[in-house]
């Protein structure tokens, strides 16, 4: 304890300057408490306001799909040019280190494999198992227009309610299955949904036609979804056009670590993301570093 005595009278008090009262700057996430925006900002960088998530959570549904066979090998080296991993509990247990500094997004809906209907999830994550592995997200699948259409958007709800009540952001994903159609009108709708019912930030596929449509009606940060595997040039023109058009960054997975050059790629697409450097100079920068790698 101090001794008292010593105590200074304290003087310095700068009248002369009002209390700053800074604005997050996550899209529609000024009301949040001091934890939830704590967490985001693990994800999304207060610099640029955008996030390069690296999704590798394939295989709660798939199994270990190419490029993920060994996720200690392939993956880990990875880890530290992404903002946040998307992943689920059993691989961040076992594979990642748990000196990772960076934002983890927790996979928390699942149920069918590839072998069965997919729209059919349910939760498949306590928030308090989130919270024990420090998560700065969960993500909850949401198949609008899908046969488990209600059910999908019921595990959103219910997760949103316990990640208000434990200070834990919601990612929700929008699946497309295979009989509904990818245009701006369905992105729309999905999205608006995901955001109303609670998600405090969307996962979506960038369309061609109307995508700027798609972010500015989502009051939320939207986060462009990878998708299959591409050439390189045009995943990375893919996100470049997605953030030009109002998306808070990506969340790619093949188009990373199934490219010839996964380290070559997430540090082009970091600059992409979060400089806006142009997709033929990221591609150059793509090569230049492939290159290096075979000298």
């Amino acid at each position: 304890m101090p001794d008292i005595d010593s105590v200074k009278e304290s003087k310095n008090y700068h009248l002369d300057i009002p209390q700053k009262n800074q604005a997050f700057f996550v899209k529609g996430s000024g009301a949040l408490d001091w934890g939830m925006q704590n967490r985001l900002a693990r994800i999304f960088r207060p610099e640029s306001g955008r996030t390069l998530m690296l999704a590798i959570d394939h295989g709660y549904f798939q199994g270990p799909t190419s490029g993920l066979e060994r996720v200690d090998v392939n993956i880990v080296p990875l880890a530290p040019y992404a903002d946040a991993l998307m992943l689920t509990r059993g691989i961040l247990r076992t594979v990642v280190p748990s000196s990772y500094g960076k934002g983890v997004v927790l996979r928390a809906s699942g149920g069918p494999s590839v072998l069965r209907e997919l729209s059919n999830e349910q939760l498949a994550l306590d928030m308090e198992d989130a919270l024990r592995l420090n998560a700065a997200a969960v993500a909850v699948q949401v198949f609008i227009g899908g046969e488990g259409e209600t059910q999908s958007i019921h595990n959103l709800t219910r997760l949103a309610d316990m990640g208000n009540r434990y200070g834990v952001p919601v990612l929700g994903v929008t699946a497309v299955g295979k009989e509904m159609t990818r245009d701006a009108r369905y992105f729309r709708l999905a999205c608006r949904m995901a955001a109303e019912l609670g998600a405090h930030f969307v996962k979506t596929y960038y369309i061609e036609k109307g995508f700027e449509t798609v972010t500015a009606s989502c009051p939320v940060p939207i986060v462009m979804a990878g998708g299959k595997k591409l050439p390189e040039l045009e995943a990375l023109t893919m996100a470049y056009k997605a953030v030009s058009e109002g998306a808070s960054g990506v969340d790619m997975g093949r188009n990373i670590f199934q490219s010839d050059a996964p380290l070559a790629m997430i540090k082009a697409v970091s600059k992409v993301v979060h400089e806006s450097m142009e997709p033929a100079d990221a591609y150059e920068l793509f090569q230049t570093l492939k290159n290096e790698k075979k000298k």
